[in-house]
């Protein structure tokens, strides 16, 4: 009998994830920002009139507001936090930033209603994007993952639905409050329709 072949798994595609639920600081973090983003949500005009011109159902200050981490210490309690997941992830990407670090350029926050999504996108001008969930009500969207390389498949068959998740065309991760998800800011993901009676709350964000 021959010796079977190997399979390598070659340019491989990263998702990062953290649950940081459980941790004193993280749950007091989680209360303030819960409470912040919903008082920003309600006082941010201009941002709810984009969020209403754009078809959001709920609520964005991804186009209204570009100083969370000033505006709010919460905001900034919370950068402190990422600036080291965002690092930890870098390293395990082996990127090479010739003694730099990424910073963050951008932060928005993002309330879901009962039966809103965010269609499929990426975020471009940016290396890592990634979100932190503050308030994940059951039933609520899961996040969910395009492979990249969808478009070059042409005939490739379908995927067995019991197949490994690396081996699938979409892959839904369900995060819980407290979870930071990261990943490489090309990566096309979207929240599916929210099937929660509540909001869903999450803070998302870019590093350059």
């Amino acid at each position: 009998m021959k010796t079977p072949g190997s399979v390598t798994p070659l340019f491989v595609t990263n998702l990062y994830r953290a649950d940081l639920a459980g941790q004193g600081k993280v749950d007091a973090l989680l209360e303030d920002l819960d409470d912040t983003c919903r008082a920003i949500a309600d006082e941010d005009e201009a941002g709810q009139t984009w969020s209403q011109q754009k078809g959001y159902v709920g609520y964005t200050s991804y186009a209204s507001l570009n100083d969370l981490p000033a505006r709010a210490s919460v905001f900034a309690e919370l950068k402190a936090v990422l600036d080291g997941h965002v690092a930890a992830f870098a390293e395990a990407l082996d990127f090479d930033l010739h003694g730099k670090k990424l910073k963050l350029d951008s932060m928005w926050i993002n309330i879901l209603e009962p039966m809103g999504h965010h269609s499929s996108h990426i975020h471009p001008h940016s290396v890592i994007s990634g979100t932190f969930y503050v308030s994940i009500p059951e039933g609520a969207s899961a996040l969910r993952l395009e492979d990249p390389r969808l478009a070059f498949m042409m005939h490739a068959p379908l995927r067995k639905a019991s197949g490994k998740a690396e081996h699938q065309s979409f892959v839904n991760v369900t995060p819980m409050a407290g979870t930071v998800l990261l990943w490489e800011s090309w990566l096309r993901h979207e929240v599916p329709i929210n099937l929660s009676d509540d909001v869903r709350i999450s803070v998302s964000f870019n590093y350059g």
